[in-house]
């Protein structure tokens, strides 16, 4: 995403189909469809916090608002350093196949950054 996000604005869509005689909420659907700003970039699955999930959001605890990367030896992950986005969301429900989370600049001079579309069609 971060190569992507060279305009300034990303948008995330996370699609998924709509299963006949299924009452799942919207966001604990397993699979998505995952697009970045229009293009296709794979699969997004829904997935519980790992203890090391956990370890990391206790790390980044006293961020309120912010982004930025955490060496590779402050993480146990095998992926080696790891970007981290720390901010305020608004959450719009459209129905209950659709929800949309902006997220707010600090300064609140101009509009959402990063724009997370969920939708089950």
């Amino acid at each position: 995403m971060t190569d992507m996000g060279s305009s300034g604005l990303i948008r995330v869509a996370l699609e998924c189909e709509k299963k006949p005689n299924k009452k799942t909420r919207l966001l604990e659907e397993a699979t998505w469809t995952a697009f970045v700003n229009g293009k296709n970039v794979g699969t997004a699955t829904r997935r519980e916090a790992a203890e090391e999930d956990l370890k990391m959001m206790q790390m980044l605890g006293a961020v309120s608002v912010g982004a930025g990367v955490l060496p590779e030896g402050m993480t146990d992950s095998v992926y080696g350093e790891m970007t981290y986005m720390r901010a305020h969301f608004d959450r719009v429900v459209g129905s209950k196949d659709s929800e949309t989370f902006y997220m707010l600049n600090p300064d609140g001079n101009t509009g959402p950054e990063l724009s997370i579309f969920i939708v089950r069609i």
